[in-house]
Formats: C-alpha cells, structure tokens, sequence
C-alpha cells in the first residue's frame, strides 16, 4: 500500500514545493506562522506587502505594530500575529537556526511550523501534519480518525522511508488541497480510491 501511495504521489507531484513565498529564511519561519487558520494564497498577498515595506529583520523589529495588523488584517488573528511576528524578528540572531528547541520557544511557532521549516531550509527528514495531511492520512488508513497530529507524524515517520519525508509532506498537501480536498474530493479519477476509506464508505 505505501508504494502505491508514493508512486501515486510521484505522478502527480514530481518535484513538490512549498507554495509560501519567501526569499528569506526568516521569510519562510514568519510565512508559516502566519498560515495558521488561513490560506497559503492570502498568506503570500499579504507578505508581499509586509516584506517589501520591511525589507530586512531590523526594520520588522522596529516596525509600528499597528501598521503590520493593518497589512495582515485579512488573515484573522491579527493582533496575536501581529505581535509575534515584532517579537520573532527581534528574537532571532540574524538568521533561523537549526535548533527545533530555540524555534519552538519563539511566539506563534510550534511543532508543525519548525517541521516545515527545517524540512525546507535545511533539508531535514521532517514531515509537518496540517489539516491536508491528517485528513489524507486518515482517509488512506495511514491513520485513524481522532488520532491527534503528533500520533499521525509518529506513524508517518514508521510507515515511510526517512529520506522521502520532506517530499511526502509537501505531496500530502497539495494532495489534500487540490485533490482529495475536505469538501468535494476528486475521488472518481483518483489512482487511490480502492484504498480509500471515505471513498469506499461512500460507495462511489
């Protein structure tokens, strides 16, 4: 089942990126955190806005906070992010470590973003579960339904080879996000519908 879930995913996501944009790595840590609850295309509207107003970690540090709710307003949570990303920018030396303890300590990040960010930045063999990929996993028999998001990135980690799971995460996401998607999947042409637990629940 995991080669025809991979060979699957390989056909349909060759070469998988991370659709936040970024130029940064400090970028890409204050893209993730923003992402919470909200979409990677609203995400990159608004951080095009943000970083080229403050184009470097000291004009973010120094910036008016109630400038950066105004551009970030249409992410929700603005006022929360706002601050965190004044604080980020004034906690970091310069660059984004790779030190999930130091990332983790910082305001707004948590497992899932410090996974997804060392995944990218440094090659890391992490996999982060958002809301695209535990709903795959579940629906895949990967996981099972109720299982938090750190016992679905344990059983990730067992069921597939270490050095695919920076590419797997990006593969689930996209997966989720424009195939098997929590409203309306694509299930009638999906190479994976015979192993799938919500498409053969609801009989198609």
């Amino acid at each position: 089942m995991i080669k025809k879930i991979t060979s699957y995913l390989d056909s349909l996501f060759e070469n998988p990126r991370c659709e936040l944009n970024y130029t940064k790595d400090y970028e890409l840590l204050i893209a993730v955190m923003l992402s919470a609850q909200t979409t990677d295309k609203r995400v990159n509207m608004v951080t095009d806005i943000l970083f080229k107003k403050y184009p470097t970690l000291e004009s973010l540090a120094c910036a008016d906070i109630n400038d950066i709710i105004d551009i970030i307003r249409p992410l929700g949570t603005f006022n929360v992010k706002a601050k965190n990303i004044i604080m980020i920018a004034n906690k970091l030396p310069g660059y984004v470590p790779n030190n999930r303890d130091y990332l983790e300590s910082l305001p707004g990040v948590g497992r899932k973003t410090t996974n997804v960010v060392l995944a990218n930045l440094y090659n890391e063999p992490l996999i982060a579960v958002d809301t695209h990929v535990s709903r795959v996993s579940v629906r895949l028999g990967l996981a099972k339904k109720g299982d938090d998001v750190l016992t679905i990135e344990k059983k990730l980690n067992k069921k597939f080879s270490k050095d695919t799971l920076g590419k797997l995460h990006h593969q689930l996401v996209l997966f989720g996000r424009y195939y098997c998607k929590a409203k309306n999947p694509l299930c009638s042409n999906c190479g994976l519908k015979d192993i799938c637990k919500y498409n053969n629940k609801k009989g198609v």
